[in-house]
């Protein structure tokens, strides 16, 4: 899979495997016997403008277990903000923020082709494809921007786990914390801001 920019540039994607998630994951009876294989897409440096990055990712739709499959999940180095846009399908945004080992505030974004959303400083996120169509989304984040996994793979997974019961979706609490706060729903923004310095 290559996608094409505008510029038509082909870029080639780093690939995320699911024996690199499986860590994270809810089901882990599942994950200990799946097959590896390619979960997501990462296009980075598509565009590169300001001092910012203009990067693509692609979740195609499968089910990991009882979960919906969904990124690594990371905080962001020096507290950098980040802004997403749907540009196909639909997603949830999943950010915690974390004082220590402790989650102070837990809560999700459900976003749709043409919404936008901002990651707010101290925020460690988690998407996750809950549809059955591919999930493509863009990113503007400062090129200084580093991403830090550990926190998140040390609790295997973010504090909320997003699971199939049935036909619906299901939050389950990862018991890995402490203490969860009740998760909370944020509606997402309709259009892109003018500025994006406050990404700085």
């Amino acid at each position: 899979m290559v996608y094409k920019s505008k510029k038509k540039l082909e870029i080639k994607p780093v690939i995320r495997h699911l024996k690199e998630i499986k860590e994270v994951l809810y089901d882990q009876k599942w994950a200990a016997k799946a097959p590896d294989c390619e979960l997501y897409y990462m296009y980075r440096g598509m565009k590169k403008e300001n001092g910012f990055r203009y990067d693509v990712t692609v979740i195609p739709f499968q089910m990991l277990g009882q979960e919906f499959i969904k990124t690594k999940g990371h905080y962001h180095v020096r507290f950098r903000q980040e802004l997403y846009q749907v540009l196909e399908g639909r997603g949830i945004f999943l950010m915690q923020k974390t004082k220590g080992s402790r989650v102070e505030d837990v809560c999700a974004i459900k976003a749709k082709k043409g919404d936008v959303l901002v990651i707010p400083p101290h925020y460690g996120h988690v998407t996750i494809n809950p549809g059955k169509q591919e999930l493509k989304m863009a990113n503007w984040v400062s090129e200084n921007c580093k991403s830090d996994y550990s926190f998140i793979a040390k609790k295997q997974g973010a504090c909320y786990f997003a699971i199939k019961d049935k036909t619906r979706l299901k939050w389950v609490k990862n018991e890995n914390y402490q203490e969860i706060p009740k998760l909370r729903f944020e509606k997402p923004l309709k259009k892109m801001p003018k500025d994006l310095s406050f990404l700085k």
